[in-house]
């Protein structure tokens, strides 16, 4: 497998935690988002969307949609429940992540690290929608360990990858005792690694 990536990405870092957790093996090829090359007709030609990251598989197919990735590359592993029930939520969680979590969250930590000159007008709407998806996951998390079951699922690592990194977009977490003792939860899971840890060659 190859997964086209840029490190600091919190949807690649789902794809990256997910493949070191389950102790996949791929080669990891660098892309560079702001030099333009999500937008060559070379990457095109495999993700039209012009977006990473994405997986080519062994046969020549490809895939893209952090959440669709690791749904696929966990599949049959103890990070996706088998119950029907569970694992429902767990998909709710990720779809909610995608419309709620990262559109505020993770557009407020691009423009605090690349965009702020022209671009900072956006954080005064962006903040309270990124604090009320915080306070809907601290409300969640005070009563479990998890977001759906009694272990980590997709659903936490969706979510965990741009929560952890919050701060880097104006957010308090300190706020957020429930979220900060999940995301020490988090980890401390098996063969966990930071978000801009470049896999081995």
């Amino acid at each position: 497998m190859r997964l086209y990536d840029y490190l600091p990405s919190g949807n690649s870092y789902k794809v990256r935690w997910v493949a070191a957790h389950l102790g996949l093996d791929y080669t990891h090829i660098d892309v560079d988002i702001h030099k333009g090359d999500t937008q060559t007709a070379e990457f095109l030609a495999l993700n039209p969307a012009g977006q990473i990251p994405l997986l080519a598989l062994d046969d020549g197919k490809t895939l893209a949609e952090s959440n669709a990735i690791i749904c696929y590359l966990a599949d049959g592993s103890d990070l996706v429940p088998t119950d029907s029930y569970a694992h429902a939520k767990m998909l709710q969680w990720q779809f909610w992540e995608q419309y709620r979590h990262e559109p505020a969250i993770a557009v407020a930590r691009y423009i605090c690290n690349y965009d702020r000159e022209t671009r900072a007008d956006e954080l005064a709407q962006l903040m309270p929608k990124g604090d009320a998806a915080l306070a809907m996951m601290d409300a969640h998390l005070k009563e479990r360990d998890w977001f759906v079951g009694d272990r980590c699922s997709l659903a936490d690592v969706s979510l965990y990858a741009y929560t952890h990194v919050a701060d880097e977009g104006g957010f308090d977490l300190s706020a957020y005792s429930s979220v900060q003792a999940w995301l020490t939860r988090f980890s401390a899971q098996d063969n966990h690694i930071a978000i801009t840890d470049k896999p081995a060659a």
